[in-house]
């Protein structure tokens, strides 16, 4: 979704210049968005969650930010499959061997976001990521038990390989900030408690991936009752970093194979991604239609 330039300022970000929304929130407050304004948007459902996550200032890539970043109002969704560990190996970096799956079946994602209101403005993404084990797991298990156990607790371990966005702002953070895979496109993402349905555009403006599904039955929580928590693994100038991403799911609900889920598979970027890792069956649908999210910085970590 683009905005007219006339409803635009420009910004700095690291010697970066893009485009953000004229008096939206980035323009107005550079990520220390005041919580009692932004309860008074009827979009979020609260800010409970926010007032226990206080806001540092840090120097990064793209010049001095404050963290974390706050998503006041997201809803999400996530396709869990089962692919060969063979493929999956084959796109993680050498550096990750100490997170790299063991022989047999693997876990790959699709992954769908949509931000009515965050820190920097509304914006759409996608991403194709691989689960990995959590760093330095001495445990004896599995990678598969491993994943299927964090997708019970909640807690995933992940390395991106697509992260497309729809906005300039989102990109070079992502990107530049966090060492993701970020590039922009047309990109929308529409989740209700009826329908989820997403459209990627590739470069040429064709078709990348369609998605399109009847949403799993709801259920609401109260905020800080259901807390996700995803750490994805980035190599940023040369090092590696952790990042944390915690979510408050406030309306959620999954299907184990689940049947009915409309994906096409055109051409681009994404698409490339997720076919190199030849999945072989979808094990589970989750979606929130209601929550809000905490993306911290990364901070270096080391593989070895």
């Amino acid at each position: 979704m683009s905005t007219p330039a006339e409803d635009t300022v420009e910004v700095d970000l690291g010697g970066r210049t893009v485009t953000v929304p004229r008096g939206g929130l980035f323009d107005r407050y550079r990520m220390d968005t005041p919580l009692d304004e932004v309860a008074d948007d009827p979009r979020v459902p609260g800010v409970d969650f926010f007032r226990e996550l206080p806001k540092t200032q840090v120097e990064s890539p793209i010049g001095p930010t404050r963290t974390p970043n706050f998503y006041y109002s997201m809803s999400s969704a996530r396709l869990t499959m089962l692919a060969p560990s063979s493929a999956i190996r084959k796109r993680l970096p050498d550096q990750l061997s100490p997170l790299e799956i063991a022989p047999g079946l693997g876990v790959a994602s699709l992954m769908l976001f949509r931000y009515d209101v965050c820190d920097i403005d509304f914006y759409t993404e996608a991403a194709v990521g691989v689960a990995v084990r959590p760093a330095r797991n001495g445990g004896r298990r599995t990678a598969l038990a491993d994943v299927i156990a964090a997708l019970g607790d909640d807690h995933l371990h992940t390395y991106v390989l697509s992260l497309p966005v729809n906005t300039e702002i989102a990109q070079v953070r992502g990107h530049d900030g966090y060492g993701f895979p970020k590039w922009v496109t047309d990109l929308d993402v529409d989740i209700d408690d009826a329908r989820t349905s997403a459209r990627i555009a590739n470069s040429d403006g064709g078709i990348d991936l369609e998605f399109s599904a009847r949403t799993p039955k709801q259920k609401t929580h109260a905020s800080g009752e259901k807390v996700s928590t995803l750490t994805s693994y980035t190599q940023r100038d040369g090092a590696w970093h952790s990042t944390l991403n915690q979510t408050n799911v406030l309306r959620s609900g999954g299907a184990r194979f689940p049947s009915g889920l409309d994906l096409t598979l055109g051409t681009g970027r994404l698409s490339d991604d997720l076919r190199s890792l030849k999945p072989i069956r979808t094990i589970q649908f989750d979606v929130n239609t209601s929550a809000q999210a905490a993306l911290h910085m990364p901070v270096p970590f080391s593989v070895r």
